[in-house]
């Protein structure tokens, strides 16, 4: 076999690599649907102890933790994705620490107050990590209109978040990073467990933004719902990985986006009418993020996740059946 791989590289024969290249990124987008027969999202039983508003939380975050895992975005047992129940109520639902995303239930979900005190162990004996608990603790303490926060450490992002100019407004994905969300920056101060660290996120992030930037290590992604975060860390990797090719030229060498675009960007935001203006139903424009999650679930339930995802649209279910 390593005879055979030497020799393609002293002929230039690099097809193999080529069509290797091309799966990976094939496995970026749904990869993770193939294989074993998927453990269902919804495992929580009729009649359980949970409210109808965090049982319809507890599935629609684990049906997330699926979707990540699915577009080649987890990292083994590491990384977080947190949701409050509410913005009334200080605490959060975050993942077992030791499950891989595909095992991450709604029945399985550990429910902890902003102070850290396991509320409700879930289905799993496992506890939570350390780390997760202070990074997602300090956004849901100090920005309780930030109802998911969802962080990653894919290369790309890492890439950007070392780059000194940072995610750079000169793609289309980077621009609505930008006009809709609001991007900080917080420094590298080591491996995020010293609660003293908090103030200094808090602070960072701001009053505004929903994107934070973690120097050399990542990024965590927020929104006012499950929805809009998982949309917004969509475009804000696309960014990423248009960035880290397009840094090749140089950034003297690259075109800038006029200022007139930044600013329709800005107004569309104002106005509320979302990335896409022909999002209508009902004559109302449909929350960010909305369509493309509930997309994205008929997706996972096609494949057998039963996600328990309350579609806004159901009739559109039987798309492609």
């Amino acid at each position: 076999m390593l005879r055979s791989l030497c020799s393609l590289l002293r002929t230039g024969d690099r097809r193999p690599f080529c069509r290797a290249a091309q799966l990976t990124k094939s496995a970026r987008c749904f990869g993770g649907l193939g294989g074993a027969r998927p453990i269902p999202v919804n495992d929580i039983s009729t009649g359980s102890k949970y409210s109808a508003e965090e049982a319809a939380t507890r599935c629609k975050l684990a049906a997330l933790y699926r979707l990540v895992d699915a577009r080649g975005w987890s990292m083994g047992i590491y990384n977080h994705i947190t949701a409050r129940i509410s913005a009334t109520d200080e605490e959060f639902l975050v993942n077992p620490f030791g499950l891989l995303y595909d095992e991450v239930t709604a029945s399985n979900l550990v429910k902890v107050d902003l102070a850290g005190t396991v509320l409700d162990q879930g289905s799993s004996p496992a506890g939570i990590n350390l780390a997760g608990y202070v990074l997602h603790s300090a956004i849901h303490e100090t920005r309780p209109d930030l109802l998911c926060a969802l962080h990653v450490h894919l290369p790309e992002a890492v890439a950007v978040a070392t780059m000194e100019c940072g995610l750079m407004p000169v793609t289309q994905e980077a621009l609505v990073i930008h006009g809709f969300a609001g991007v900080s920056y917080h420094d590298y101060q080591g491996i995020l467990i010293h609660e003293s660290e908090k103030k200094d996120i808090q602070q960072n992030l701001g009053e505004k933004n929903k994107v934070l930037i973690l120097r050399n290590h990542g990024v965590v992604v927020c929104g006012s719902t499950v929805e809009e975060a998982y949309l917004l860390l969509d475009f804000f990797m696309l960014a990423c990985q248009s960035q880290v090719a397009m840094m090749s030229a140089g950034e003297d060498g690259l075109v800038q986006v006029p200022s007139i675009a930044f600013e329709n960007m800005l107004k569309m935001k104002e106005e509320n009418k979302g990335v896409d203006t022909s999002r209508i139903r009902e004559g109302k424009p449909t929350q960010f993020g909305q369509q493309d999650f509930e997309a994205c679930m008929r997706k996972l339930d096609r494949a057998g996740y039963n996600t328990g995802y309350p579609y806004q649209c159901p009739e559109l279910l039987t798309t492609g059946q």
